[in-house]
């Protein structure tokens, strides 16, 4: 059983705890919240002791936890985790891990230094069906492209219209819909087909100076991949993989509910080849890094790495090509 403590007290954070509590590999023993009341709040939803704190160092000394999962605005990845992962503690970083590659490098290198692992939550990475799509890409013969979505409308984009400025569309908060949701379908791409040759992105400039949606082009060896994704509208568009013997098809690129293989040869008859989905979408995730971390896997941690590095490097790069720049960026210069 891993002793594991949460910073952020959001849905996505009560999502990981119900998956994680599933895998029965996990239990939650700290909370940390700068609010007392914050962390006394979400830690009340808990049947069990569970301690709370109010700084990082007081997470960071907390001697009955091994792990944390955080799940703070993206600006404030970088510190936290460092503090943690000096304290020799496993890091499950929400996605984007960091807001450079800069960034992740060090922690990379603190993970190492202390012997313990640090892990970006590509949950969709894990899903069956997502597996199913990537054991399923030799059907297809020679690949001829792919397109995928993830486009859907934010309720705090209606804060954007009134006026205001909300942490996911700030810029000085590391926000954005490409390293929102946009990061989804490049980690996609990259678990799919390796590192572009080339990545170009035409982003929706909002009000706020970030990007409220965009469109990416990545660049492989003979195909193409189209990238649409969006917090402000909604696409059904489902996302798909062409090749010459048939077409993969998923509703969607995460929470994938099913795998279709569409047959050239057969007149577009179409196979299912997908398999139920999981219903805690965030059990998957943490039964594999429950498992890196208790068999201390290192060769399925670097795999991991590898994604999250190229993942990265594409956002960053696109992002400036485009001046998108986020605060700690414009204070390096």
């Amino acid at each position: 059983m891993i002793n594991f403590g949460i910073i952020g007290t959001g849905w996505i954070t009560t999502s990981f705890v119900a998956g994680a509590h599933a895998t029965s590999k996990w239990n939650l023993s700290a909370v940390y919240s700068r609010s007392s009341d914050s962390a006394k709040h979400f830690a009340s939803k808990y049947d069990q002791p569970i301690k709370t704190h109010t700084t990082i160092s007081s997470l960071a000394a907390d001697t009955n936890i091994s792990a944390v999962y955080i799940a703070s605005p993206n600006s404030l990845h970088f510190v936290q985790a460092a503090e943690l992962l000096k304290a020799g503690k496993h890091v499950i970083l929400e996605k984007p891990a960091t807001s450079t590659g800069t960034e992740l490098d060090k922690l990379f290198e603190l993970a190492k230094e202390n012997n313990v692992f640090l892990l970006e939550a590509y949950r969709h990475l894990h899903e069956r069906n997502f597996k199913i799509l990537q054991y399923n890409l030799p059907c297809l013969g020679p690949i001829y492209g792919a397109s995928l979505t993830y486009a859907q409308y934010s309720s705090r984009y209606d804060k954007v219209l009134a006026g205001e400025t909300p942490n996911i569309f700030s810029l000085e908060y590391s926000g954005g819909a490409l390293v929102d949701l946009g990061v989804y379908c490049v980690a996609a791409a990259v678990a799919l087909f390796g590192a572009p040759r080339e990545s170009v992105y035409h982003p929706v400039v909002i009000s706020t100076g970030a990007d409220g949606a965009g469109f990416m082009l990545l660049k492989y060896e003979g195909f193409s991949v189209a990238i649409n994704f969006s917090k402000i509208y909604n696409s059904a568009t489902p996302s798909e993989v062409y090749g010459e013997k048939g077409t993969l098809v998923t509703p969607s690129i995460t929470d994938i509910e099913r795998v279709e293989f569409v047959d050239s040869q057969k007149k577009g008859e179409k196979e299912e080849r997908g398999e139920e989905k999981e219903h805690l979408n965030l059990k998957e995730e943490a039964e594999e890094f429950a498992r890196i971390i208790e068999e201390q896997d290192k060769e399925a941690a670097r795999k991991w790495e590898r994604i999250s590095r190229t993942v990265v490097g594409i956002t960053e790069k696109v992002r400036r090509d485009n001046g998108l720049l986020f605060k700690v960026e414009k204070e390096a210069l």
